[in-house]
């Protein structure tokens, strides 16, 4: 997204928010015109008591209100659709740039992400309707103030001076209300990412007895949060609250002054009744604009944290379509064999793994697995496979020593099903997907001897010679099966051999020993 991103929606909606626009438009004539139809219809109707003209007169109040109908509703429609797409855009696009690039979230909390990707993307989109309604609004007014200059035209200079100062006034309130709201929602993503990361960590903070401090933490972001939402709150007042008596003042001004002219001889009776309505109906169209003046200060503070989540720091990433640039890897590879890689600390296994996953078309599956789906088919299928490649389900669950039913229910993420379990039909999920390169974060560490060893016989026979497979692990049962194992050490040192020949080196055997 540009600099500009409630912009950016508007232009890749720009049909829709044409035919909203025009529609709303239409909607807003009738509305005005309704006042119009029904002096006329006391004047030249009621008045008068002929029948015939009466009933022309309700004919075409009837003919004006279902244009009324449905062109609002027709625009309603159009501007829904819009919204509801370009959220799912932005949605999919804030989820797309996460998984794409964890970096993205280098400064913020994955609570905070979340609330970007469903409230801010939602606040975005209804941009919108916003401009639509606020376009038909000022449409709307302009329709009144020609009607009243028709009827006098210093009732209609008078709106005309008087409407503008009103929409000025409001427009300078936004600035402080869009900051507030930008607030409100930062403190509230962050209120989310501490309850997320502390539900995350809940077994381990009672084990140690530091719930209290959990709690203390959490009070302290989500007083932020209420303060935040306070002030958001307060500043939404200020804007209802002056646009409310604004609009009342233009009312009843509106009305004062039409009754003192009809006292005056000024104006006919139609003509008052044409003025009260008229004056009625300014509140829609001044109350819409206040209210799309308002939310559009928060739509653009959404859409500037969804940007900055977008576009973070740093250059512009290549777009989808652009080869990815080659990322060296610290352990060079050969074409179809199976490499061992220990490492003697926990950051330097991390390293490796980053740099083998940052590898175009690589598949990393880390040791804590996370099942998605609601059965144990929907988690094994990971997306479309490559031409000529592919394994069956069926073999990838062998291999792995996966439960074979395929309709076992998960629930959430696979919390239902034992450690051991969940990582095997990981293991089966990366298995199936059959890349080039695949990788694999300690795979085994849930499982018992009897089952690793089965494990590591059926990733041997289901890889060898598929496919690159790494194995970053400190299974003796593992890495006795790998062509090649790779040594490296916090402090730089390497080195390389089989499992059988490198248990002579302390640092391995300490390694895969302890």
């Amino acid at each position: 997204m540009s600099s500009r991103p409630v912009l950016d929606v508007l232009r890749r909606h720009r049909r829709a928010v044409a035919v909203g626009c025009g529609s709303s438009m239409v909607h807003q004539t009738c509305e005005a015109l309704v006042p119009v139809a029904i002096g006329l219809a006391v004047a030249r109707a009621v008045a008068t008591g002929d029948v015939g003209a009466i009933a022309l007169s309700v004919a075409g109040v009837l003919v004006l209100f279902a244009v009324l109908s449905s062109a609002g509703t027709f625009a309603f429609w159009v501007i829904d659709r819009a919204q509801f797409d370009e959220a799912h855009h932005l949605r999919t696009a804030v989820v797309r740039a996460v998984l794409r690039d964890p970096a993205v979230l280098r400064d913020r909390q994955v609570g905070d992400a979340l609330s970007v990707a469903t409230s801010d993307t939602r606040h975005t989109a209804e941009a919108l309707g916003l401009v639509s309604f606020l376009a038909s609004g000022c449409f709307g007014l302009l329709v009144a103030a020609v009607v009243l200059l028709r009827i006098d035209v210093a009732l209609g200079l008078g709106l005309l001076v008087a409407v503008p100062l009103l929409v000025l006034g409001l427009q300078a309130l936004t600035p402080r209300l869009e900051a507030r709201v930008h607030d409100r929602q930062r403190t509230a993503g962050l209120a989310a990412a501490v309850a997320a990361d502390l539900l995350a960590g809940l077994r381990p903070l009672r084990g140690f007895g530091g719930v209290p401090e959990a709690v203390r933490r959490y009070h302290h972001a989500s007083s932020l949060s209420r303060r935040a939402a306070v002030g958001a709150a307060g500043a939404t007042s200020v804007v209802v609250g002056v646009s409310t008596l604004a609009t009342g003042a233009v009312l009843v001004a509106t009305a004062a002054v039409a009754g003192t002219f009809v006292a005056r001889g000024r104006l006919d009776v139609g003509e008052f009744v044409t003025v009260v309505g008229m004056a009625s109906f300014l509140a829609d169209p001044v109350r819409n604009i206040s209210f799309c003046v308002q939310q559009l200060a928060v739509s653009r503070a959404g859409a500037r944290r969804v940007a900055e989540l977008l576009r973070p720091g740093g250059p512009r990433r290549p777009p989808d379509d652009s080869p990815a640039p080659p990322v060296p890897v610290p352990v060079p590879t050969v074409a179809g064999e199976v490499l061992g890689v220990v490492t003697t600390d926990t950051a330097t296994a991390d390293a490796v793994t980053a740099a083998f996953a940052a590898v175009p078309g690589a598949l990393v599956e880390p040791a804590h697995t996370v099942l998605l789906g609601r059965t144990v088919a929907d988690a094994l299928a990971s997306g479309p496979v490559p031409a000529g490649r592919g394994v069956p389900l069926t073999a990838a669950l062998e291999a792995a020593a996966a439960p074979a039913d395929l309709d076992l229910a998960l629930h959430d993420g696979g919390t239902n099903v034992s450690g051991g379990q969940r990582q095997r039909i990981g293991l089966a999920r990366a298995l199936a997907a059959d890349r080039e390169l695949l990788v694999l974060r300690d795979p085994t560490t849930a499982l018992d001897a009897v089952t690793e060893d089965r494990v590591a016989a059926g990733v041997r026979g289901l890889r060898a010679g598929a496919g690159t497979t790494v194995l970053v692990t400190s299974s003796p049962l593992l890495l006795s099966r790998c062509d090649r194992v790779v040594l490296l050490t916090a402090g730089g040192r390497h080195a390389t051999g089989t499992h059988h020949d490198l248990l002579e080196d302390p640092d391995y055997a300490a390694a895969v020993t302890r």
